[in-house]
């Protein structure tokens, strides 16, 4: 594709930029290299960038805002040195090779015509230097994006490009928090506008009722794949809407539903009109679920089919992954302000009436004043949806039920993949080192069979000295950040004494960072401060903590949290040994999980539908105590890490918090504490490093972004894509039978009907045989199987059931059976179960369609 090679016709070259210093020799490598945000987790040249000017590099660790920041004096003598431009021959050729490498699916995929995989996202946390995130949502994003690159999966990303993104936060001394909004300086970003062969910008337009909208795209470079961008601050559109793409997650609702039509529908018509063509749809979330309409539009154009064949052929390549754990977290709209800016497109472009279109997102079709639900558009849309971590698949299960009547909970059409965490992200340098000394450099480009064994080998002296490296980097980083002003009090102001009371590089260090919402309870350990401080202050066995986090501007809860600590924090008896860290972001996020021994999750099961942040420490020798919630619920082993909970849901009892609390305090001072100071005759304590070494070995492949990319590519993107191609083949006649299908259940299967069932012992298997009368149905559109509920250890059993031939009659009689309808089913298995445990049930059948994600019809006999 023109649009993103690294030429002048692809629009990167200096001059499209007005970057100073454009015509200095080995200018434009330092400008390729920055505009690269593999930098972000390959540091091979921060030394080059710290050589240009090693204070803005540490302020910002941003190379293409210090690209253009710094003098041509500067630049000049920084290039003049023969080592430095050798040194930047060998980035340039690195990063040459390392695009033209095969990758893992390259090589386990040959001959897959999967080209791209569009992934949308609200939000996309990739660096600092991009803050365009919030928190959770992001951070898969980002990750999964950096891994497709390792992997060499074609995907694209596409985001909006938000004039504010999220907000940095400010606290007094008294706890109050306040959001502050810098304005992200698309110049000082590392994003480039998307331009034609010309250099004409990339700019096209979509419709927000009857109003033009126009868009611009912007590209950021992941490596080998590339995250597209769109915004509304054009000049050729009015004051409001110039301001739609301006602050992530603020405004009102009315904003929420422009900013996801513009993701949505404008990101879909982005990759039309840069001739990308994506067989696999990924919505990350249901924020971008109008892009299953424009993608079902583009179709109905090329194709000439209507749109509910356009809606079978394209939904085969959707796939929609839910982060959300209970049904209040979706996005609803209510009916007038959706017909309001999609009715017109809707209505114009789909073919649909305003009650057909409403029926997309809604539970209850015939209810007039039932919002508009951006989840269910994206699973009626998708041809198969996962959750993000095993329970989470079953929470959904349960929050998409309603939507499947008469199935059984396990077979509600949403399964998971549990998220992982961009290993190379998030290590730290130390970490780095070790993992490559025994693990080899490239470890994360592959399939990890062997890193168990290899993590095996390391000395525990060695993974000792490791950790307390780290502890001692993160409370060096601490204190520089707090004599910076990084305390809600300001700066410390008593001098360099106090700063070096700040923490204690010896004691055992807890982390605990999260968005402060009520439901993830960051208050638990000060449901017993006094507890609390005995143990921060024990002379024997202490411990320190450090906390960061910020509540939604509108969450009053959240911030009274806040609030709670910054007290705690203050009393004369914890100053210095628990330290609330302001304006928690992706930097702080880095050190904090490379640095501390132990990592605190405390959410309310089951609210928390993965979380990530504990994975992160794995990589960096860390240890998890974590509430049986999200991730940890399959993760937690008692060899690696320590749990609290029942693994049972207790709503929000108080009582329960306080037992929850209590069982904390336990875990700290009877096994936690007591582990990491029990040192053997080397200064080592030999079980701490035991569960290091299980935790780093088994865990950190297991929860790692390229074990949820590959799933996700193995499992859903290489079939999803293959079905897509197969129902658009021959003008999409296999789209076009599957609506004849539907539209022949949808008129029948109130018209079939059971009959007389029975069960009978032959030659020691039990045979089944119902007679069934399918209506008007063609028996070959049905599918009848005999099935058996899970129940305790004993999974669910499907056995199909077979038509039986009808025996040759005389031709009177046969006449006569043919008008009484009624056909005869069998299936003769070994019972392993009670026979009242089968039941014959009766469902649609074509091949290829997902059941009942496409058809959601069954008939039970009773």
């Amino acid at each position: 594709m023109p649009f993103f090679d690294d030429t002048p016709s692809g629009g990167e070259d200096t001059t499209s930029f007005c970057l100073p210093h454009a015509d200095v020799e080995g200018f434009d490598r330092l400008f390729r290299l920055a505009l690269d945000l593999r930098w972000s987790w390959n540091h091979a040249a921060d030394t080059l960038w710290r050589k240009l000017d090693p204070v803005l590099w540490e302020l910002t660790h941003n190379p293409w805002a210090l690209l253009q920041t710094i003098s041509r004096e500067k630049v000049e003598r920084v290039l003049s040195d023969p080592s430095v431009r050798e040194e930047l021959d060998r980035l340039s050729e690195a990063r040459r090779l390392a695009d033209l490498e095969p990758g893992w699916f390259q090589r386990a995929s040959s001959g897959s015509s999967l080209e791209h995989v569009a992934y949308f996202s609200m939000e996309f946390m990739l660096s600092e230097a991009l803050p365009i995130y919030s928190g959770g949502l992001g951070n898969v994003a980002g990750d999964q994006l950096k891994a497709a690159s390792d992997l060499g999966v074609p995907v694209v990303g596409i985001g909006l490009l938000y004039q504010q993104g999220y907000f940095h936060q400010s606290i007094d001394s008294d706890g109050n928090q306040t959001a502050l909004f810098p304005y992200n300086e698309p110049g000082q970003l590392p994003i480039s506008p998307v331009r034609k062969p010309n250099g004409e910008w990339v700019r096209f337009t979509i419709e927000l009722g009857r109003e033009k909208l126009w868009l611009r795209v912007w590209k950021a470079r992941v490596g080998k794949v590339f995250l597209l961008l769109l915004d509304t601050n054009d000049l050729a559109n009015t004051s409001s809407q110039r301001g739609i793409t301006s602050e992530l997650y603020g405004g009102n609702t009315t904003l929420r539903l422009q900013q996801e039509v513009v993701l949505g529908i404008g990101g879909w018509r982005c990759l039309d009109a840069l001739g990308i063509e994506a067989s696999v749809c990924h919505l990350n979330e249901g924020h971008a679920a109008f892009a299953i309409l424009e993608r079902a539009r583009i179709f109905m154009k090329s194709y000439g089919v209507n749109f509910e064949e356009a809606l079978a052929a394209t939904r085969a390549g959707n796939l929609f992954t839910t982060h959300t754990a209970v049904p209040a977290g979706f996005d609803r709209f209510s009916p007038d302000l959706v017909l309001r800016f999609l009715g017109p497109y809707s209505g114009d472009h789909l073919g649909l009436s305003p009650e057909t279109f409403l029926a997309m997102g809604r539970w209850n079709p015939s209810d007039p004043g039932e919002p508009f639900n951006m989840a269910y558009l994206a699973l009626r849309g998708s041809g198969r949806a996962n959750g993000v971590s095993r329970l989470h698949g079953e929470v959904s299960r349960e929050i998409f039920s309603p939507l499947f009547p008469r199935w059984p909970l396990e077979e509600v059409p949403v399964g998971h993949v549990t998220n992982g965490v961009h290993v190379p992200s998030w290590d730290s340098a130390e970490a780095d080192t070790l993992w490559t000394r025994f693990c080899r450099k490239d470890r994360w480009l592959g399939t990890l069979e062997t890193m168990g064994e290899e993590v095996d080998q390391i000395p525990d002296a060695d993974l000792w000295e490791f950790r307390n490296t780290s502890r001692k980097s993160l409370i060096e980083f601490v204190r520089h950040r707090c004599a910076r002003g990084g305390l809600p009090s300001g700066k410390i102001s008593r001098g360099p004494e106090e700063l070096q009371n700040l923490l204690d590089p010896y004691v055992l260090t807890i982390g605990f960072s999260r968005r402060f919402a009520t439901y993830k309870r960051p208050n638990l350990l000060l449901l017993d401060p006094e507890r609390l401080i005995r143990l921060l202050n024990d002379p024997n066995r202490p411990l320190q903590l450090l906390i960061a986090g910020k509540a939604h501007p509108q969450d009053g809860a959240g911030q009274a949290l806040v609030r709670e600590w910054i007290t705690f924090t203050k009393r004369p008896d914890v100053r210095g040994k628990a330290i609330f860290l302001v304006d928690y972001d992706m930097l702080l996020a880095e050190r904090l999980v490379q640095g501390v021994d132990l990592w605190v999750n405390t959410p309310r099961r089951p609210w928390e539908a993965c979380g990530t942040s504990g994975m992160k420490v794995l990589v960096n020798g860390g240890l998890n105590l974590s509430e049986l919630d999200g991730w940890w619920a399959e993760a937690f082993d008692p060899k690696s890490g320590w749990a609290i909970g029942d693994g049972q849901d207790h709503g929000d009892d108080p009582a329960h918090d306080r037992a929850e609390a209590d069982q904390l305090f336990d875990r700290l001072e009877r096994e936690i504490l007591p582990l990491f100071y029990d040192r053997d005759a080397r200064g080592i304590p030999v079980g701490w490093v035991e569960r290091m070494r299980e935790s780093m070995g088994t865990l950190t492949p297991r929860f790692s972004a390229n074990r949820a990319v590959r799933e996700y590519t193995t499992s859903h993107y290489l079939p999803a894509a293959k079905a897509f191609r197969f129902r658009s083949e021959n003008q999409a006649s296999v789209a076009r039978e599957i609506v004849r299908k539907v539209r022949l259940w949808e008129k029948g299967w109130n018209t079939l009907s059971f009959g007389e069932y029975s069960v009978t012992v032959q030659e020691g298997l039990h045979l089944f045989t119902v007679r069934i009368h399918p209506g008007i149905l063609p028996p070959d559109t049905l599918k009848v199987e005999l099935f058996a509920a899970p129940e305790g250890t004993k999974p669910a059993e499907h056995h199909p059931m077979e038509w039986v031939p009808e025996n040759p009659l005389p031709k009177d009689q046969s006449e006569q059976k043919n008008a009484d309808g009624w056909r005869t089913c069998r299936v003769q298995i070994p019972l392993l179960r009670p026979v009242g445990d089968y039941t014959p049930r009766i469902l649609p059948f074509f091949e290829g369609l997902s059941v009942p994600l496409e058809a959601g019809w069954i008939a039970w006999q009773r």
